[in-house]
């Protein structure tokens, strides 16, 4: 039996009580491996640059990700590149004209650019990271907040993204140091969400969550040992909700920091949830019936 605040469903989990294997209060008891490397500074979390690829900057693929870039004013744009064919399905989602003209290219120069294992649909923009927003530009905007603890895997951090953009999230914060810097994965992963949802970098997520519940917001860490999350009993308030990194999940002082433990209800089998998918579930919960 792991300690209670072993976490290894990703953040979410269901409160213990009354169950049997796999039953409605079975705490979760899996062992994803998505976030092994959680102390790795946070430059190894990143591809090795492009030799095309100018310091500072970084290189956005995939339809929705460059479409969403190319429409964000706040996002300083350098080069584009793109194949004849991907070229007019980019005009469908963005018509032009856009901020830098495009540069017709054949595909293999992409694949030579990128490698040939990224997925990049035939589009790639050269840009240069976005601004940090600050924690009062988040609190500004509705909505509740996704505060992650230490999750280290871009695909899961621009999923997480994508969520908070279909659930009205008003900002994602992450820790400065052991999480993901902006990153082509990621903004791919976030199907254009990274252009939208804030993402905010905290030095210390214990005194982040401090000040957020100073600006009355109800910090709700999602682990094992908690109460049922339930959309109707927060709807009175404005949440954040604080995910923990996969295999370990929240940190000691996160969780007790946290005004709230909370689980999700699962009655399958299935014992463990990817971060990413935690993130979705425990969204709906907090909004359906809003």
């Amino acid at each position: 039996m792991k300690p209670p605040n072993s976490n290894r469903h990703g953040g979410a989990g269901r409160p213990p009580g009354s169950g049997g294997q796999g039953g409605p209060g079975k705490p979760f008891r899996g062992r994803p491996q998505d976030n092994q490397q959680r102390n790795r500074p946070r430059g190894d979390f990143q591809r090795p640059r492009a030799p095309d690829t100018p310091r500072g900057a970084l290189w956005l693929y995939g339809l929705h990700a460059v479409a969403a870039a190319l429409a964000n004013p706040a996002r300083r744009l350098r080069h584009l590149m793109v194949t004849e064919e991907a070229q007019q399905t980019l005009a469908q989602r963005q018509p032009p004209p856009w901020p830098v003209p495009p540069e017709q290219v054949e595909r293999g120069r992409l694949d030579h650019l990128l490698g040939r294992d990224i997925a990049h649909q035939g589009v790639a923009l050269l840009a240069d990271p976005l601004a940090t927003p600050s924690l009062q530009h988040a609190l500004e905007r509705p909505g509740p907040l996704l505060v992650l603890d230490q999750v280290t895997d871009p695909r899961n951090v621009g999923a997480i993204l994508r969520s908070a953009a279909a659930f009205g999230v008003a900002a994602v914060i992450t820790q400065d140091r052991n999480a993901p810097e902006e990153t082509g994965s990621l903004a791919k992963a976030a199907s254009g969400a990274l252009e939208t949802i804030p993402l905010l970098r905290a030095v210390n997520i214990a005194r982040t969550l401090i000040a957020l519940k100073a600006a009355g917001i109800w910090t709700v860490g999602l682990d094992t040992g908690g109460v049922t999350l339930s959309g109707p009993s927060l709807h009175e308030r404005r949440v954040a909700l604080v995910l923990g990194a996969e295999g370990e999940g929240l940190r000691r002082l996160t969780r007790e920091t946290c005004d709230e433990i909370a689980g999700l209800h699962m009655p399958g089998k299935m014992e463990s949830l990817n971060v990413s998918a935690a993130a979705s579930v425990a969204l709906y919960e907090l909004t359906r019936g809003a």
